[in-house]
């Protein structure tokens, strides 16, 4: 297996290469060079198997030969022991047809634990061979630091740099990050929102001599490790609910496009999927743009589902390569227009073809929806979850499809805004009943790229590898 740039001028790199590398030396992503395919037979063999077996044999082609079969069920098995629900990624029904794919199982409440347990295995396995250490820098809108500390807090072989817009986390979502208080681990609140937080981390990445002195690893979904291990999730749904004999769909809460992605890369490999819906807060550039063609970048505003106050999808580069044909000239192109012009318009022709939709869900509509949810089936969502099943409802196209909105986070994750909408305030869950008392570490910075390399410096310890 091999993969290539989006922007096509980065060489092509192997599965362990790309996982130590994550974004491309030309700026652009990794993604396959060919998809792996599934036939129906071989869908419908993993009926019955578990969650850890499941991505053992998803996954499996994407690895090439960077990690053996028998190492890499090893890992699954691992990373998915740790889960509450020994499901892993539970269905719970609301309706006739409808259902909630539960992603928050894992250590820190949230979808991003099901990739980055793995993702931290990975690391381990692939650097404790070379021997060798890499500095991880990444950036979150709330959930993908937490989830990510929590997989490589305390490993020999990783220093982590995890930078957040100060003041535009949950309490939750920050403290799940800043109470670590592991040495390898580096919290850092940076002044502006998140998509300043993405600029800094692709232009420490784009100092290629910064980047090599350092051996700068991503854990953002711009590694394509990150999306590759949420693939398995549409998977496991999708035969629970009657597939490959019967399509479902999926409405998924979007920020940085990568969740969504995966069901599309599932798509890619073989799953029917008829529809995949894109739900966003009014930070709505995806939803603007599957609805127009135009990308164009209108600045962010704070919302009570922060994780998706994006205007900067990173993940939807991969998708554009895809939508040209893999022409990466096209995709440079585009993305110069991005930073330079502030947008770009795609014909709407190319999107007909695509299986996605997409909606909007404001603030009293999003408040609304978590009510509703519980006055009518007893269940509690997060702000999230709640603008995946507005839109969900807002774009099902055949009512006789099973719909399932993914259900990315925890309700404890966001208490405020579920108290609001319900009177009720969720409690954490046990493992996580005194986060409030524990101690916080954390760094201000501003938003400079001199700044946070300085710090790196002061901190990183990969020189002592050499």
């Amino acid at each position: 297996m091999r993969y290539i740039s989006t922007r096509g001028e980065a060489p092509a790199l192997n599965f362990e290469d790309v996982v130590l590398t994550g974004l491309a030396r030309d700026g652009g992503l990794y993604v396959p060079e060919t998809w792996p395919q599934m036939s129906h037979q071989e869908i419908r063999d993993l009926a019955g198997e578990s969650y850890a077996e499941v991505a053992a044999i998803v996954l499996q082609p994407f690895l090439g030969d960077s990690v053996s079969p028998s190492d890499f069920r090893q890992m699954t098995e691992k990373a998915y022991g740790a889960f509450s629900h020994k499901a892993v990624v539970p269905l719970s029904q609301l309706d006739a047809n409808d259902f909630l794919m539960e992603l928050y199982h894992g250590p820190t409440l949230a979808f991003k634990d099901v990739a980055l347990q793995l993702l931290g295995l990975l690391y381990d396995h692939l650097l404790g061979r070379k021997n060798k250490k890499v500095t991880i820098v990444g950036a979150t809108s709330g959930d993908t630091g937490s989830a990510a500390i929590e997989a490589c807090r305390g490993r020999d072989a990783v220093d982590i740099f995890i930078l957040h817009p100060a003041g535009r986390v949950s309490d939750v979502q920050r403290r799940q990050m800043t109470t670590v208080l592991d040495s390898n681990v580096h919290n850092i609140a940076v002044d502006g929102d998140f998509d300043d937080c993405q600029a800094l981390v692709k232009a420490l990445f784009n100092d290629l001599d910064f980047r090599d002195q350092y051996a700068v690893s991503a854990v953002n979904s711009i590694n394509w490790a990150r999306v590759m291990a949420q693939i398995v999730y549409y998977f496991t749904t999708a035969i629970s609910l009657g597939g490959p004999g019967r399509a479902i769909s999926y409405s998924v809460p979007s920020g940085n496009f990568g969740d969504i992605y995966a069901g599309y890369c599932a798509a890619k490999m073989g799953l029917p999927i008829e529809q995949l819906i894109v739900a966003t807060n009014r930070n709505d550039i995806l939803s603007r743009f599957f609805n127009t063609g135009e990308y164009i970048k209108e600045g962010v505003d704070p919302t009570i589902s922060p994780s998706m106050d994006i205007q900067v999808s990173s993940n939807f580069e991969r998708f554009l390569f895809d939508l040209y044909g893999q022409d990466g000239a096209a995709v440079k192109e585009m993305m110069r227009q991005l930073d330079e012009d502030g947008g770009f318009t795609v014909n709407m022709s190319q999107l007909n073809n695509a299986t996605f939709s997409a909606a909007k869900c404001d603030e009293q509509e999003t408040l609304d929806v978590i009510a509703k949810t519980l006055k009518e089936n007893g269940k509690l969502v997060d702000p999230h979850t709640a603008v995946g099943l507005k839109a969900a409802a807002d774009c099902r196209r055949n009512v006789k499809t099973p719909m399932v909105t993914l259900a990315t986070a925890h309700p404890a994750k966001f208490p405020a805004a579920v108290e609001k909408a319900t009177g009720h305030y969720p409690e954490l869950p046990g493992h996580m009943a005194d986060l409030f008392e524990r101690e916080e570490k954390m760094d201000h910075l501003p938003n400079d790229l001199s700044s946070l390399q300085t710090y790196i410096r002061e901190r990183a310890r990969i020189l002592s590898a050499d």
